[in-house]
């Protein structure tokens, strides 16, 4: 029988069964010094996926269920992930010009529910976010982006920069925003199949990242205020996107 409770899976072979089983895994947590044949094997499977996992003491394991957990809990994702390999040959097949939004380090599940929300009303075809260093994608974010979440694919990978390459390769262009950028938003040409990567507040579009963007971009300002929030920065720089694009 599956230990399961609410939105977490508990118990080694529940979670061996569930990931076998294609089940989206939202993390996992194993309790540091569990050693053991299943372990390894749960080990082995999450190391062949994009599912993040964390060592943690007992006690916070403790503090989410009393059960038997056996060392390790799941929590299960309420959206379903997908592969971006996947979606832009079907973007391509169908005539559609992809754009993609890459989001680099986000960890605020409210932004990135409201930049959901932004990419779903203004025609983003997949968000894409790292499988460590993001923000997690619970029943929080779903209802912070109005269900955005449910409506745009999303893709967790565990190298943005493999991911870039790839979109590179099948051309799409790479933009990147940054306030050291010398191009404003509104002086680029935004057209054709394009990657928007937006980076966190505190430390921006990771610099691997910006080396293999074809543009930077920033958002010109008159006020004080040094930046923007990213989800309102993601929600501009989406609009001026949507403006250089057909109906």
């Amino acid at each position: 029988m599956s230990k399961r409770k609410n939105n977490i899976i508990y118990g080694i072979h529940p979670l061996i069964e569930a990931i076998e089983a294609g089940k989206d895994i939202d993390k996992i947590l194993i309790q540091k010094g569990v050693h053991n044949e299943v372990y390894f094997k749960i080990r082995e499977l999450v190391m062949g996926t994009s599912i993040p996992y964390q060592f943690v003491p007992a006690e916070k394991l403790k503090r989410i269920t009393t059960k038997a957990h056996q060392g390790v809990i799941a929590f299960v994702s309420p959206i379903t992930y997908y592969n971006i390999e996947d979606i832009v040959p079907a973007l391509y097949e169908a005539g559609k010009i992809p754009l993609i939004l890459i989001l680099d380090g986000i960890t605020d599940v409210r932004n990135i529910g409201a930049i959901a929300r932004s990419a779903e009303c203004f025609g983003v075809h997949a968000l894409v976010v790292p499988a460590k260093g993001s923000a997690q994608l619970n029943e929080d974010a779903v209802k912070s982006s109005a269900g955005a979440l449910m409506r745009v694919p999303v893709c967790r990978d565990e190298n943005l920069s493999r991911v870039v390459d790839y979109l590179k390769n099948s051309g799409l262009k790479i933009v990147s925003t940054s306030e050291k950028s010398e191009t404003a938003l509104s002086d680029a040409e935004l057209t054709g199949p394009l990657a928007m990567i937006m980076g966190s507040e505190e430390k921006g579009v990771d610099q691997g990242l910006l080396s293999k963007s074809d543009l930077t971009l920033k958002i010109p300002m008159t006020g004080l205020v040094a930046s923007l929030n990213v989800s309102v920065a993601s929600g501009i720089v989406l609009f001026e996107v949507s403006r250089n694009r057909p109906e």
